[in-house]
């Protein structure tokens, strides 16, 4: 468990981070907006670094996503079956899908990433910036999904085991009473 919650804390930390860097592209892509049209003037760089940073929201706040449990899922059909079995499902679309697909796209994604950083990749694009930062995002993005997929797999097993409560690796979804309670508490504060 204790390397389940090291791997946790190290993607709640990177994704505490990512946020930052979504508030900056939003910012970026405002100024960009509001420059281009009112001066008639803008930058491919300016693009990219966008698309750089949604990049990096994307590859390095998904495993954030995992370990939150929010991530893509068939609850329609698994939330009739129970936690038991719900809980053999997740282990099975870890070890079966989650993993093999991160591990091809890791295995392909660091030389994909170092290539480009061997030639110094530039965009094509008049201004643009370099490359291989966000081809780098791959790899580093699948290798944090890894690491996030063996810290759930450990969850689960010790679930399974009866060392675990089901709510360390459950999506905790708010009542309609605690919503409300937090708006009031939110009000109170302003």
């Amino acid at each position: 468990m204790a390397v389940s919650r090291a791997i946790d804390k190290l993607n709640d930390s990177i994704a505490a981070v990512v946020a930052w860097a979504l508030l900056l592209a939003v910012l970026i892509c405002a100024g960009n907006a509001l420059v281009r049209y009112s001066l008639n003037m803008s930058s491919n760089a300016w693009l990219e670094i966008q698309w750089y940073l949604f990049a990096a929201v994307f590859m390095l706040a998904s495993p954030h996503t995992l370990r939150r449990d929010e991530h893509v899922r068939i609850d329609v059909v698994t939330g009739r079956f129970s936690k038991r079995t719900q809980v053999w499902l997740d282990l099975f679309g870890y070890l079966f899908f989650l993993m093999p697909v991160c591990l091809v796209i890791l295995y392909y994604g660091i030389p994909f990433g170092l290539e480009s950083l061997r030639n110094g990749e530039m965009s094509s694009n008049a201004g643009g910036l370099i490359v291989w930062p966000a081809k780098i995002l791959v790899a580093v993005g699948f290798a944090l999904m890894i690491l996030q997929g063996v810290s759930e797999i450990i969850k689960r097993v010790a679930y399974l085991r009866g060392r675990l409560d089901a709510s360390a690796f459950t999506k905790h979804a708010t009542s309609p009473e605690e919503e409300i309670e937090a708006i009031k508490q939110a009000n109170q504060i302003n």
